[in-house]
Parts: C-alpha cells; structure tokens; sequence
C-alpha cells in the first residue's frame, strides 16, 4: 500500500436499501449491477426491471500526493474499494437474481502491471496529476501539437493519458510481459478479460486514432510507447471480450460484465442526451460537460473529440473538462479546517463577486487548456471573510463550466438547456448560480449515482433486461432552475471572472468583454 493511503474497512462502506429496493429484492425480476469506479469513492448500485436504483453502497479510495503535482492511488486498494462496495450493495440479494454487470471507470488514469502475476508495477497514477507537463511542453515546441490534435482528437496536455505513459515506462521499465491500462483495463483483467480496454477510455489515452478506433503508431512513436504494452481496444458493449464478474461476489459466477464505459461517458448515456441542445455537465472531482456529435466535429480547440460508447456503431461526442470541481470545495475546506458540506453553507451567507477565485491548481482545462495557468485570488481584502471565500469557491464551479458551454455553442450551435449530474446538484445555490450566469435551463438528473445508472442501463440492454424503447421513456430529471440574474448583471459577474481568469494566465484583460459576450446567447 502506498504511504499516506488508508485501508477500506467495513465501518467506511456506506450502504442504503429501503422502500422500493426491499420488494424488488423479494420478486423474481432481474437485476443489473451497476459499478462506478471514481476518484474518490467506488460506488455500486442494483437496478430493476424498472430501470431504478434499489439498493447502493460505496467504499472510499485514498489519494497520495507525493510531490507539487503529483497524484497517486494504490491500485491494490482500488481493487478492494470495488470489492468492498459490490459485496455491501449485494448484502442479502440471492444468488441468481443479477442478469448482468455494467462498469463505469475514472478515466485517463494509468497503471503498469505485471501480466503473468498480476501485481502492480507502479503506482495508479492519476488523471489530475501533471508529470507529463514538460514532455507536453516540448512536444508543443517541436510543433507536434496539431498532429496531435489531427489523430486524438484531443489537445496536447498533461491530463491525457500519453504523457504519463512514457513517464511510467521511462521509471518502471519496459520488462517482458508488462501490462499498461487505463483503470477498465486493471479491473477487467482482475476478472479474467486478459488485456483489453473500452474504446471510449481508450480515445482519453491521447494514443488512439480516434476516428479509425486502434492504436497511432504515430503517436506511439511520438510518446515512445510500445504497442505490445497496451491493450487490445474493444467495444463498450461486447460481452465475448469482456468477462465473467465471479471475482466480483460469490453470487456473480457466470454473470456477465455486459457493458464498460467511461464514467462521464455513462453519465450521457444516462440522461438520454440524445438530440440537438442539450448538453450534460457531470459535476465531481472534476468536471465533464459532453454533447453527442459526429465524427468530423471538433474545430473549437477548447474542446475535445471523443468516444461516448460504441454498441454497433460509435457514438461521439464533444467535451470540455474543468479540472477543478469539487477539488476545489475539498481544498478549500481542509484550509479552512472545515468540511465541504459546511463549505455550502458558509457560501449561502457570502458576498457574490466579493472574491475571484480561479482553481487553477494544475493549470486549466477547458476551454483554455493552458497549464501554465496558477490559481488566483483576486478581490481579497481586509473585510476579506471567511463566507465570502467559500462563495467564491462555489461559483468558480459554474463559470467555468459556463465557459465550456459557450465553446461548445461556438462548435457545434446552440444550447438550449444542461441536464446535471452528480453530487454538487444537491446545492441548489450552485445550480441557480449555474442558470443564471450561463442564461440557460438547468435540469437536475433524479439520481446522483448516474455514472453507474448510465452502465448498467447499457448492460441491461446488452442482455435483453430492457430495451432501448424502454428506457427512452423512463423519468429522468427532477428539479428544473430557470436563469432569473438580469443580462447587465450577467455580464458584469462574467467580465470579473474572465478579468481572474486572464491573471490566472498571466495575461492582462482588456475587458472580459469578449467571453462573456460569447457566454451571452444573442442577449
């Protein structure tokens, strides 16, 4: 185990069934297992002929930091945070009742391990951490970037999996049989699937070419990883590749992972985002805000080229990630020497705009992607309170989320409300605060855990459970914020953001004028 990890004991796993989940338990119709491994937490969910959660249980996973930068977990202690979460979601469920499994993965993230044995070479090293910053940097100076760009669909940046790739090979060598993956691949290969990874986290790896779907050797070249390390890419839904979930739960023997997806990616596929102008916004460490597009997308480079799912056909998508989310709240809390959940409260009696904070913590992601960027604190003085940061921190969610938004209008048209996820929703003031300052409707997923809904509704499908038809019309969303923050009020609180965003940069604001007029749809 890592140093500074801790061990999942049974007392941190949490787990809920009541109401609903006690009678479905006592039929006889099929459940699917939903598993949703994040950075955080492993949650895992058991859903019904109905398409609702009826049972739900978590375990925590620790985070290492070693250096400024770095972030590491322990993928031993991430494989028993999902054991740990499966064997409290299916406490008291007979044998036989699950028809199928779905998994939905943290993505990006990457592990060296030992084919034969089994056993970790490296650490997990995180989707946050920047060890890859100055390989990018000097890929960048040699002009590498729009090639990059041509093949990945994906901006050269320390986020994506490549960087850390030739980083883990460089530190952890490149002995016979070593295996490199993404965490679907790592769990998958738990369960006996051999080397494989879901070709949705595969387009996150910066090392696919992601409208032919298999591996660059240009870009292998570029990074300096060898192919026989990686996995072989398969589809989301394909359960000839993926495996029987006996090492999951006793109760498992010979259910089938049906489905295996990233954990944004499931979160679209859950709300059903399917026509023009509407964009979902999953809200965690970080944040995802995804659109379904066509392949040949992508011409506004804050954005990102990716694969939702493949089930037949591929599905694409454009996306944005804000690095600092609830990483933020976490943050500010352990400064504050307070908890998140008190963080909210503290922020509802704060002064909006008193204080610009831009969590730039390892630079920015979309739609800036410049890591370069350092966090800023603009507006703070002696009258300076303790309310007033935690509002900060709160509303620095929203905007940059706002700015992801505008780029996505900028690439692919307009948009006409965001479906939410995750569990920065429960706050109400952050959502009214996300409507007002983007002029849009916000529409509030009726479940948080849509990582896990999202794969096992897939599963489902897979196995017959449910059928699209189905689902379609399954309710989804719950409480709707409408924007009510007047234009002129708008586009002063985005012309302050933008004003920290361009210190943040380094770089001087005119006047914030022109991304917030780019915020501000026709108004």
């Amino acid at each position: 185990m890592l140093a500074g990890s801790e061990q999942v004991d049974s007392e941190q796993v949490d787990s809920e069934r009541a109401g609903r989940g006690v009678w479905a338990l006592t039929t006889g119709d099929p459940l699917v297992l939903g598993v949703d491994q994040g950075t955080s937490a492993t949650k895992a969910i058991l859903v019904d002929v109905a398409g609702e959660p009826v049972a739900r249980a978590s375990a925590p996973l620790a985070q290492r930091h070693p250096g400024p930068g770095l972030v590491e977990q322990d993928g031993e202690e991430l494989w028993r945070s999902v054991l740990d979460a499966v064997s409290a979601c299916l406490s008291g469920v007979p044998p036989g009742r699950v028809a199928a499994v779905g998994l939905s993965v943290q993505r990006e993230s990457l592990i060296l391990w030992d084919g034969a044995s089994g056993t970790p070479l490296s650490p997990l090293v995180s989707w946050q951490d920047r060890r890859g910053a100055d390989l990018c940097a000097r890929l960048s100076a040699s002009g590498a970037a729009p090639m990059v760009r041509r093949i990945s669909g994906l901006p050269l940046d320390p986020m994506f999996s490549a960087a850390r790739a030739a980083w883990l090979l460089g530190h952890h060598g490149t002995r016979d049989g070593c295996r490199l993956g993404t965490v679907d691949s790592w769990v998958l290969s738990r369960l006996g699937a051999g080397h494989v990874i879901e070709v949705g986290s595969a387009s996150r790896t910066q090392l696919l070419d992601v409208r032919a779907r298999r591996w660059s050797p240009e870009l292998l070249e570029l990074f300096g990883v060898p192919e026989e390390t990686l996995p072989r890419v398969v589809p989301s839904a394909a359960p000839q590749a993926h495996a029987d979930a006996a090492a999951l739960h006793p109760s498992l023997a010979g259910v089938p992972v049906g489905a295996v997806m990233g954990d944004s990616h499931a979160a679209l596929f859950a709300h059903a985002a399917g026509r023009p102008g509407r964009v979902k916004v999953t809200y965690g460490t970080g944040s995802s805000v995804m659109g379904l597009a066509g392949p040949d997308a992508g011409g506004d480079e804050g954005l990102c080229l990716t694969i939702g799912w493949q089930d037949g056909e591929p599905a694409y998508a454009l996306e944005g990630n804000v690095l600092a989310a609830g990483a933020t709240l976490t943050w500010l809390a352990g400064v504050l020497g307070t908890e998140p959940e008190e963080l909210a409260r503290l922020a509802a009696r704060g002064r909006r705009g008193a204080v610009q904070l831009v969590p730039a913590f390892g630079g920015l992601g979309a739609p800036w992607w410049d890591d370069r960027a350092v966090a800023v604190m603009a507006g703070f003085g002696l009258d300076s309170r303790r309310e007033d940061l935690a509002r900060a921190a709160v509303d620095s969610i929203a905007l940059q989320v706002g700015d992801v938004v505008a780029a996505l209008e900028r690439a692919a048209g307009p948009v006409d409300e965001l479906l939410a996820d995750g569990g920065p929703t429960a706050n109400a003031d952050l959502m009214q605060w996300q409507a007002d300052v983007m002029g849009r409707v916000v529409r509030v997923a009726r479940r948080p855990e849509l990582s896990a809904l999202g794969a096992a509704h897939l599963a489902g499908i897979t196995y017959g459970v449910w059928s699209r038809r189905e689902l379609s019309g399954l309710p989804r969303h719950g409480r709707c914020y409408t924007p009510g923050l007047p234009v002129c009020e708008r586009r002063r609180a985005l012309a302050e953001w933008h004003s920290a965003v361009a210190r943040a940069r380094h770089r001087t604001s005119r006047s914030g004028g022109a991304e917030a007029e780019a915020s501000d749809r026709g108004s």
